[in-house]
């Protein structure tokens, strides 16, 4: 038995789990088990908004040295987000947060001189305000003069690890960079957001043994000299798709928890006029097949209720909540999760009854009913993504694995079912550290190579629950129907 340590930085928590490779009878599994978890959030300092990089690096320490031992370490994280580092490899300040007001400006201000439609032909990402590229246009020219190195979070804290510099290949191609066609650095847009190519590097294949650890590490952490640090898939979306446990050809895949990520993998991208209309991006995945995906609001609408709830002083167990919300009249009232209104923390529940109001639904009062909206909605969505998929590839799609925490809230995974008309198939919920610990597995010879194998081993580690559709599709259909037609 061999462990690995994958660390897993989300944008509200970090943990570091121990992925244990076990032999087993169906060939190798990993068995997770969490070794430490940590907060983290962005703090506003000055008019930015700043993740503290420094904590989360504290947490990174802390969940190594609970390992106890490992014979690798990889690091995922969310994307877009980066750190400067100058000529001595010091960072010169906090990463500012992808939610940053300072963003969207930049955004406009570089589409107004880039043909957007070509922009998209060249590097297949969505135009969001929140991509490496618009963030790099909003940046102090001071502190892009100072820096001798940008690395991505990932990179960056693989960097402290290793000493190593990477620019992992499923975290750059989020960045709106890349030309799809070649896997490269366009040094184009590189000049147009007003920075040197150079501060890229070079783009690191995703499953590369990068070194060993530092000593400093191995003192700090209790580690042996000799544990490496691999650049796993760094971006967590890439490394949970590469723990979906498919069967069969004809699958799609939904990464579920505050976002909801659904797509289907393919060997080159989609970059028409028509994706990029129905919100479509070209990521990479762990193999270099095209992650051609189109992000939903997620299960965020639904947290952020609860936590309106709680901080109202109602005592709301989310067990209970989902029991009370499947015994609701079904799609009663619909909202589009991807309405801006949404996208913001705050009164969520206030958001959706002035929505229900605004289009003529029946206005949900209470838990249950806001719950049984927000749920049915996120189902429609994922029904929308679904349909789109499918007409922008030209294939049928007759499964639909839900991954990722969201994979536990079987009233969705079934409403999913019903909505699309598919089988679902719910599970891994620990998908991101499966996905990056069957990477580093693999670079070490401990899982066969290729995406088969590693398939393989993610369904004898983790065996998806089955929902069947029940019912007509009539009213889902007519449900999309009437919210395409009433939003507002």
């Amino acid at each position: 038995m061999t462990t690995l340590a994958a660390v897993d930085l989300g944008a509200s928590s970090g943990r570091v789990m121990a992925a244990r490779v076990v032999d087993g009878d169906a060939g190798p599994r990993i068995d997770l088990t969490e070794a430490a978890r940590f907060p983290n959030r962005a703090v506003p300092v000055r008019g930015r908004l700043h993740w503290d990089v420094l904590g989360l690096w504290a947490g990174v320490l802390d969940g190594l040295r609970a390992v106890g031992d490992a014979a690798a370490i990889g690091v995922d994280s969310w994307a877009v987000d980066y750190g400067l580092l100058d000529a001595d490899g010091r960072l010169l300040g906090n990463p500012v947060c992808y939610r940053d007001a300072r963003n969207a400006p930049a955004r406009d201000r570089l589409l107004a001189e880039l043909d957007p439609a070509n922009l998209y032909a060249r590097t297949g990402i969505q135009h969001q305000p929140f991509n490496t590229v618009f963030q790099l246009a909003a940046e102090d020219p001071a502190a892009l003069d100072r820096a001798d190195r940008l690395l991505l979070i990932p990179d960056l804290i693989a960097y402290w690890l290793s000493g190593a510099t990477a620019c992992e290949a499923t975290n750059a191609s989020t960045t709106g960079l890349v030309d799809q066609g070649t896997g490269t650095w366009r040094h184009e847009l590189c000049t147009a957001a007003g920075f040197r190519a150079d501060l890229l590097g070079a783009i690191t294949p995703t499953g590369t043994v990068l070194g060993p650890i530092l000593p400093e590490i191995a003192a700090a952490t209790g580690l042996a000299a000799t544990t490496q640090v691999i650049a796993t898939a760094g971006h967590d979306t890439a490394a949970a798709v590469a723990a979906v446990p498919y069967e069969g050809d004809r699958a799609a895949y939904i990464s579920c928890g505050t976002w909801s990520l659904v797509g289907t993998e393919r060997a080159t991208p989609i970059t028409t006029p028509e994706a990029l209309a129905a919100g479509f991006t070209n990521e990479r995945g762990a193999d270099g097949a095209i992650r051609f995906l189109r992000n939903v609001a997620g299960l965020w609408l639904l947290s952020e209720s609860v936590d309106t709830w709680r901080r109202e002083g109602r005592d709301v167990v989310l067990a209970d909540l989902l029991a009370d919300a499947a015994e609701q009249e079904r799609l009663r009232s619909v909202v589009d999760p991807d309405d801006p209104r949404f996208a913001d923390p705050g009164d969520m529940p206030a958001r959706i009854r002035a929505y229900c109001a605004e289009t003529g639904q029946p206005v949900p009062e209470t838990p249950a009913e806001v719950a049984a909206c927000v749920l049915d909605s996120l189902a429609l969505a994922h029904r929308r993504a679904i349909d789109a998929l499918e007409a922008l590839t030209g294939e049928r799609i007759d499964t639909v694995h839900i991954v990722g925490g969201g994979s536990n809230n079987d009233l969705l995974c079934r409403l999913t079912a019903d909505a699309t008309g598919r089988t679902v198939l719910a599970g891994p919920d620990e998908a991101t550290a499966l996905g990056n610990a069957l990477v580093q597995a693999q670079a070490l010879g401990l899982v066969a190579p290729g995406p088969a194998a590693r398939r393989a081993a993610a369904r004898a580690s983790a065996q998806p629950r089955r929902h069947e559709p029940q019912g007509p599709q009539g009213p889902w259909l007519q449900a999309t129907q009437r919210l395409l037609g009433r939003t507002p």
